[in-house]
């Protein structure tokens, strides 16, 4: 009985073995999805090590990118002076910046297979200069192209709830403090006012 189980596992392990296989046949973009898969973690390791030309290599010279905070850079040149300009300079927004990507679905391919349309998530870490640091959670979309033969980043689109996000949820905290503490400052005032009232009387 044992030797005819050892059996049956054994085919039930070539017949998966053999599905995964066809099913990775298949995909005639098989490949370039892994390709694309390394150029995503480059571009997430590059953000984390705070390099802006280990970024910018696996983008093309004419690459857009739309900023979490609406602004638009076009090309190396710009894409870099953004970067230096909040992370780098003397007047910097930021001391660091770190995320966490996620891949929300397959790439889609367009073009004969030579350009490819990505999307997902990110949990995004900032360190401001001027005050503590916070988390947000935003959304990319990336659009690829294949370009001698090898696949750069020709636009990137990053965006974030603008209705409930943690900057809302601490600035409406920040409100109901100033308002709490305003209205105690009232009860204070008041009762300070009442109690000289009744001294001169």
């Amino acid at each position: 009985m044992r030797p005819l189980l050892n059996l049956l596992s054994l085919l039930v392990l070539l017949v998966s073995s053999a599905s995964v296989v066809r099913a990775a046949d298949t995909d005639p973009h098989g490949a370039d999805r892994q390709a694309l898969l390394a150029l995503f973690r480059e571009m997430e390791a590059s953000i984390n090590a705070q390099d802006v030309e280990r970024m910018i290599a696996q983008m093309d010279r004419a690459a857009t990118v739309t900023w979490l905070n609406g602004e638009v850079s076009r090309g190396h040149d710009e894409i870099r002076a953004y970067y230096h300009r909040m992370v780098r300079g003397e007047q910097r927004i930021l001391d660091r910046y770190l995320t966490k990507a996620k891949v929300g679905a397959p790439a889609r391919f367009f073009g004969g297979g030579e350009v490819a349309v990505a999307d997902g998530t990110m949990v995004d870490e900032f360190f401001p200069v001027a005050r503590g640091p916070f988390s947000l959670n935003s959304n990319w979309t990336s659009t690829s192209a294949k370009i001698d033969g090898e696949w750069k980043v020709v636009a990137l689109h990053l965006s974030s709830n603008v209705f409930t996000n943690s900057l809302l949820k601490e600035a409406r905290a920040a409100l109901w403090y100033a308002a709490i503490g305003a209205g105690l400052g009232g009860v204070v005032v008041g009762w300070l006012v009442g109690r000289l009232g009744r001294k001169r009387g």
